[in-house]
């Protein structure tokens, strides 16, 4: 096993020699977000991603331009594609509702009618993740349940399993952790989807294990995952994502955490948790996760939702990190931060603060944070902040796969599917599609692979794993979109 510690580079300014542009276009693509989640997604199935933020649609046209479709009823949430038709239908957890799509009206735009559903139990939910979590092809939906303060009670996390695209049913809920942010993964590659819940007041984070079925077990203090150290039992845990940010092929975790000065001293700030994959030196330990602490990640009072992904295409996973309050504690400012990965191969973990210089600098409090390529250039956009802004610096070479399941052994969204490229260097990047990062957020459902320098032309094999354990390999091209359907 190789002992990897963190480099604690904190710098609150990175200055590289080529640093990063995002520029806000929003109002250029007609775009006016709401201060909620946003979800990155591809409701019409066109290649061009559309942007879901508070009950909004904004439809994409080839990258230029957004037109907006409201949805009446429909609050915060994410798209997937719930009956396998494929168009993408909304799932919106706040309120909690499905509005199916119909198809496109005269306009071509998008139409959508609520689904009859039975009732729930009563929950307030702030993040939810969509997957086939019991390998039947179809996508279930899992709810995190949250508070109700004045009342000091505990709202329900919910798994509501689909009934071939027709409906829900209500397969488990328990009500022991007050959720906020849920994302989902097959981090220990079995073919399973496990789900990550990032809990608040203090509460440990809860790491759903998989059986295939449906069931899910925590396992979260046996993988070592529930991120927390000292004397607390866990962190003000806001929102969590997965990512490879050692590019050696397997999974990692960042968990977030608001950190308040606690009278038993600092509560459990944010870290990064790096799975040790099928083979470590003890056997015992595999698929469980080292604890590496900030890694850079400098100290925030108020840090809230996190998302990975390579802005700056040199093959390695960046983060942006959103804040809660724009004066926390002993006046102290706190702004958003984007962070670039500098983790040389097999080196201790370094995360620099890359905001200044970005065009990201002193954004307000926000939870919304999502990557995604909206124009299709190459380089990943962010949503955040009310904004969407484009990434326009220079970057190195890239790829992108848009995957589609047929609807039957695999859903439509592919959600769950994981992709390998492996560089001439031997670094191995990975990407998964997931609906629901963070708190409530979705980054793009095509994957972005940042290639770094490589030559012109270079033609590139990559590897899929399908949900089901299928495995594929493809030849793809740098610096083009590649689409892959399962079974052809």
């Amino acid at each position: 096993m190789k002992i990897i510690a963190c480099s604690l580079l904190s710098g609150l300014a990175w200055q590289g020699a080529a640093a990063q542009t995002f520029v806000d276009r929003s109002r250029e693509l007609g775009i006016e977000l709401g201060p909620g989640p946003a979800a990155w997604c591809d409701v019409n199935a066109d290649g061009w991603i559309d942007l879901f933020c508070d009950g909004v649609l904004w439809v994409n046209h080839n990258g230029k331009s957004f037109t907006r479709v409201a949805i009446p009823g429909a609050g915060s949430g994410v798209i997937a594609d719930v009956d396998n038709d494929g168009r993408g239908d909304v799932i919106s957890f706040a309120p909690i509702g499905v509005f199916r799509n119909t198809g496109a009206a005269d306009d071509g735009l998008p139409r959508f009618e609520k689904m009859a559903l039975p009732d729930w139990p009563e929950t307030v939910c702030r993040g939810a993740a969509v997957g086939d979590f019991n390998n039947d092809g179809w996508p279930d939906i899992y709810l995190g349940g949250y508070e109700n303060w004045d009342k000091q009670a505990t709202y329900p996390s919910m798994l509501l399993l689909n009934s071939a695209g027709k409906g829900f049913s209500l397969a488990m809920q328990n009500a022991d952790h007050r959720a906020r942010g849920v994302t989902a993964c097959d981090f220990d590659e079995n073919g399973t989807l496990d789900i990550y819940v990032s809990n608040y007041r203090l509460q440990p984070n809860v790491l759903w294990v998989n059986d295939g079925k449906g069931t899910l077990i925590n396992q979260a203090t046996e993988r070592n995952a529930v991120a927390t150290t000292g004397a607390f039992g866990g962190g003000h845990s806001i929102g969590a994502c997965f990512g490879d940010f050692d590019s050696d092929g397997h999974f990692d975790l960042f968990a977030g955490n608001f950190a308040h000065v606690d009278s038993r001293g600092d509560q459990p700030k944010s870290r990064f948790l790096r799975t040790l994959g099928p083979s470590p030196a003890d056997a015992a330990k595999a698929w469980t996760f080292e604890d590496l602490h900030e890694c850079g990640v400098w100290y925030q009072e108020s840090y809230a939702s996190p998302a990975c992904g390579d802005f700056d295409n040199d093959g390695q996973l960046d983060l942006f990190f959103t804040t809660v309050y724009a004066t926390a504690s002993f006046n102290k400012k706190n702004y958003p931060v984007l962070y670039r990965n500098q983790t040389e191969q097999n080196a201790a973990w370094t995360f620099a603060d890359a905001t200044m210089g970005s065009g990201l600098e002193q954004l307000p409090p926000t939870y919304q944070a999502a990557w995604g390529d909206f124009d299709r250039n190459g380089t990943l956009d962010l949503a955040t902040a009310g904004k969407v802004f484009a990434n326009m610096g220079k970057s190195g070479a890239w790829c992108e796969a848009r995957l589609i399941g047929d609807g039957k052994n695999i859903c439509r969204d592919a959600i769950g599917a994981q992709v390998r490229i492996k560089l001439s260097d031997g670094r191995v990047i990975s990407r998964q599609i997931e609906i629901g990062t963070g708190e409530g957020n979705a980054n793009s459902p095509v994957l972005h692979f940042g290639l770094g320098e490589i030559p012109p032309g270079k033609e590139l094999t990559i590897e899929i794993r399908w949900p089901d354990g299928t495995m594929r390999t493809r030849d793809a091209q740098a610096n083009a979109l590649t689409t892959i359907e399962y079974g052809k």
